[in-house]
């Protein structure tokens, strides 16, 4: 693809995104008991490839790499890694995706590195340690090199950096007057520090990383954003459930059971986590009564199902005005 062909600045809006994404309410016996509203604001419908935060951390880097090919790294079952090589199909890009694990390059591919390849994105495996150290200056140079991308456009793991957190203040500013606060599962924390910029109103965040890091992180990534923090924002460290895509027969059980309830796919690796620490918090009386509580649904299950039709899914979901209640200021 010449640089005349490339995609310009705004490409991914010829995708024709669900924005704003949905916003709404569901009947739960856990919050109702306590006088809480819940709304989930579905921004896994925002597009069917490019689900939920993937798209709005994107959307900006994309347009900043102006058609050079883009290199970005993740895990063996990452959602950032799936997304980005989707957005690389869908908008006639190269991709590259630089792969934790050097011992993986022998076997056959997975489920979720299988759909990036099939996607078009050249695969590059390195060793763990080699990985940790991918953004010290020296360490990434030699991965470009060793995966022929030294002209590539770097969008860092999670596809969390300044362009990307900007992108995600639209996010509070879609919430904004809807609710009292807003909760959001974080792995790189680039979604919630993008959300608490625009949110208005208090910001929760839910690692789903054990190691209590994020904080720093957070304040540097809005720093790089926006010159400084932004916003009132906090995290519960307690339901990571042993740390990143780890789960319990717990966790799987309160998933299914939600999915049950209220007709919505439940993400494992974040939005379980994210939904399971609400109901906890509900119940240890941390939302005060009267006060409306606003869950990001950040992704799908994947491999998707396309069977659901629960709140949102429909064209009669309301991305509209949603009742406005007293302010919490309980949250813990």
């Amino acid at each position: 693809m010449t640089s005349s062909d490339a995609p310009g600045p705004g490409a991914l809006a010829g995708l024709r995104p669900r924005l704003p994404s949905p916003l709404c309410e569901v009947e739960d016996a856990r919050f109702g008991s306590r006088g809480v509203r819940l709304l989930l604001k579905r921004d896994d419908l925002i597009h069917p490839e490019l689900v939920g935060n993937k798209w709005r951390k994107l959307a900006p880097n994309l347009d900043e790499a102006a058609g050079r090919t883009v290199l970005t790294f993740g895990g063996a079952y990452s959602n950032h890694l799936r997304a980005t090589a989707a957005a690389g199909r869908l908008l006639g890009l190269r991709t590259v995706g630089v792969v934790r694990g050097q011992e993986l390059a022998g076997r056959p591919l997975n489920p979720s590195l299988a759909r990036c390849a099939a996607d078009g994105m050249r695969l590059h495996f390195v060793d763990r340690s080699a990985y940790r150290r991918k953004a010290e200056p020296e360490t990434l140079a030699a991965v470009l090199r060793a995966a022929d991308a030294e002209d590539a456009y770097v969008v860092p793991e999670g596809g969390s950096n300044a362009a990307a957190v900007r992108g995600c203040r639209a996010l509070g500013g879609e919430l904004a007057g809807h609710a009292d606060v807003i909760a959001v599962a974080c792995g790189t924390g680039g979604t919630l520090a993008g959300l608490a910029a625009g949110a208005g109103v208090r910001v929760l965040g839910v690692p789903v990383l054990r190691g209590g890091f994020l904080t720093q992180e957070i304040r540097a990534l809005q720093t790089g954003a926006f010159g400084g923090p932004r916003g009132d924002w906090s995290l519960d460290d307690r339901f990571h459930f042993g740390g990143y895509a780890r789960t319990t027969p717990e966790l799987e059980e309160f998933a299914a059971d939600f999915e049950d309830r209220h007709g919505v796919p439940v993400e494992r690796v974040y939005v379980a986590k994210l939904l399971y620490a609400l109901v906890a918090l509900v119940e240890e009386g941390a939302f005060a009564r009267g006060s409306t509580v606003a869950a990001v649904i950040t992704g799908r299950p994947f491999p998707e199902r396309n069977d659901w039709s629960g709140p949102g899914a429909g064209p009669a979901a309301s991305s509209g005005p949603v009742r406005r209640t007293a302010p919490s200021d309980r949250l813990r």
